[in-house]
This record gives C-alpha cells, structure tokens and sequence, in this order.
C-alpha cells in the first residue's frame, strides 16, 4: 500500500520540486500540504509569501492545505507544542510520512528526523543531495516559473527581487553564489510548473528592506504573467 504523505510546503522552488518528485513516486499518495506561517503578518516566514497565495497554490495544484499560525515572537517551547498538535492530527488522519525539500543542510534534516523519531511518521527527503548547480536549470527545463520574494543583499543584488528566476538571472548571478539559495542568498514563489493544474496569477506589489533582508510583495491578481 502507498503511505499516506503531507508535504511541507515552503511556497518556494525545492518543496514544489520536491512534490513534484513524490507525487511520480508510487510508494506514496500525497494527502495535502502544511505550512507554518507567522500569525502577525500572515506570511511565511524569510519567503515573505501572503498566505493568500500559499492558499491560491493549493487551489492550484488541487490539494488541501493546512496553515499552522505561529505567535510572534515563537519560544522553541511554542513551536514544539504547535508542531506536536499537528502531528497528533496527521496520525489521526492516517498520515505516515511527511516530506521535506531540504537539499544540503544536514542540522535541518536531522532536526527534523529527531522532532518525528517515534512518532510513527516518516520524514522523506526526495530530492536530498541533488547537486544544487543542475537543479534549478532542471526545474526550470521542466516548466516551472518562480520569482524571487527575499534576498540577502550582501550576496545577491538587491534589484534581482521580484524578478522571475530563468537561466538569464542564474547566469548574472554573483560567482560563488549557491545557484539554489542554499546559503540564503534568496527565496522564491512558484506560480506554475507540472505540479500544478494551473497557473497562480500575481502582480508585483511593494519592494522593501527589512531586518536586513529585501522582499518583494505579490498579490492576487485576475491575469497570468507573460
């Protein structure tokens, strides 16, 4: 039987990337998405996404989505009690495995492999090791679109937020810099890509810097990008 799986969903590149490789893998149904947003600003945390889109993408993709609301700030001791709620209601759901779209990081990885040790849900990581300068060009060779919503303007130029990730932008890209943001040199949203039934359609809002980070603002919008 296919285990019963919720993705952890970021908005972002490698957890669409990541989903799109389970949902071809026959040892798993994917149930739903879940993501952790800050209650104060409705947003996601460092990809600065509106929970209105995160919503607008599961529509998109035809899957349920779970928003769990973070108080800010959020002690470790919040975060754990929150996150163990959910996992009670996964288990009564019949869930068995959660994916991640964790590429390098071994500290995150195993954070999450011990935050689920004996819980009877499995943490997968599809797309583990996959080397980070190939991985995005596949992406984007295999139709997915995303644009950059948060930057570390001591890494990347502060005018490539907002704009679409596409081979163009990956080869301006400063040298040294991790081709998948893996050193938090930026984030993104998806809109489209073969994980989806449809497009997400956005328009640009608000570019602004904050705590050291720039962000680019997307809102709903009634078209497509070009």
């Amino acid at each position: 039987m296919k285990q019963k799986l919720l993705m952890s969903w970021s908005s972002g590149k490698d957890s669409a990337w990541a989903l799109h490789q389970l949902q071809q893998n026959a040892d798993y149904e994917v149930a739903g998405l879940f993501t952790t947003v800050n209650q104060a600003f409705e947003r996601v945390a460092m990809h600065g996404v509106r929970t209105t889109l995160l919503q607008q993408q599961a529509d998109a993709m035809g899957l349920p989505l779970e928003i769990i609301p973070l108080p800010w700030p959020c002690s470790n001791e919040d975060y754990q009690q929150l996150m163990g709620n959910f996992v009670a209601r996964a288990k009564a759901q019949h869930i068995t495995a959660f994916g991640f779209g964790d590429l390098l990081l071994e500290d995150v990885r195993q954070y999450r492999e011990d935050r689920l040790a004996n819980t009877g849900i499995e943490a997968v990581f599809p797309i583990w090791h996959i080397p980070t300068d190939t991985l995005p060009h596949n992406m984007l060779q295999n139709g997915m679109r995303a644009v950059i919503t948060c930057l570390d303007p001591n890494k990347v130029p502060r005018e490539f937020a907002g704009r679409e990730l596409t081979a163009e932008l990956l080869a301006q890209l400063p040298e040294g810099t991790d081709l998948s943001g893996e050193n938090g040199e930026f984030h993104t949203f998806v809109f489209d890509g073969p994980m989806f039934k449809k497009q997400v359609a956005i328009t640009p809002g608000d570019i602004v810097e904050r705590d050291g980070f720039v962000f680019a603002d997307f809102l709903p919008a009634r078209y497509t990008l070009n």
